[in-house]
């Protein structure tokens, strides 16, 4: 861990890597950026899970994030209050890293009792062929289904009160 002494009071005290942790388990709504095949990047709301060190996200084939994350898988992953409290409020996470697929079923089930559990059955899932299948907008899970993706962090920053800005390498 770092505290940048050019955003912040070196001498302030950084969060603990737990209180990191359990501010990225508890973000109801991330941002994810990828990355357009032209160079520019594309960020959108998204909901996910922060679970075992990582993040888990999933989207459709044919949405925006899919088609950069096919031509490049590197990724941010945003979350906290994302400025709207000002400087003094709360802290803004962000965590760099590479998204991969998930394919293990068992994850996968697992995942989905985990998204259930966090948005209080808002998203209802079921697993098939290494794919998400939503049941709560469709009824039936018939629609072609979402691919589930991990994001572990290469690096993450953090962001807010009088420690300024510190970096996090797992």
């Amino acid at each position: 861990m770092t505290i940048s002494p050019l955003y912040g009071d070196p001498s302030a005290t950084a969060p603990s890597w737990a209180e990191v942790e359990a501010r990225l388990t508890a973000a109801r709504l991330y941002w994810l950026v990828t990355v357009r095949r032209d160079g520019r990047p594309h960020a959108v709301p998204l909901c996910g899970v922060w679970r075992d060190g990582a993040f888990f996200f999933c989207t459709g084939d044919a949405e925006q994030k899919m088609r950069n994350l096919e031509h490049d898988p590197h990724v941010v992953v945003a979350a906290g209050p994302l400025g709207a409290d000002g400087w003094a409020h709360g802290k803004d996470l962000s965590v760099e890293g590479v998204a991969a697929r998930v394919e293990d079923e068992a994850l996968l089930r697992e995942l989905t009792a985990a998204w259930e559990d966090k948005y209080a059955g808002d998203w209802r899932w079921e697993v098939r062929d290494g794919r998400f299948f939503e049941l709560t907008d469709q009824g039936d899970g018939t629609h072609d289904g979402a691919l589930v993706f991990r994001v572990p962090p290469d690096k993450v920053l953090v962001f807010g009160d009088e420690h300024g800005q510190t970096t996090y390498r797992p």
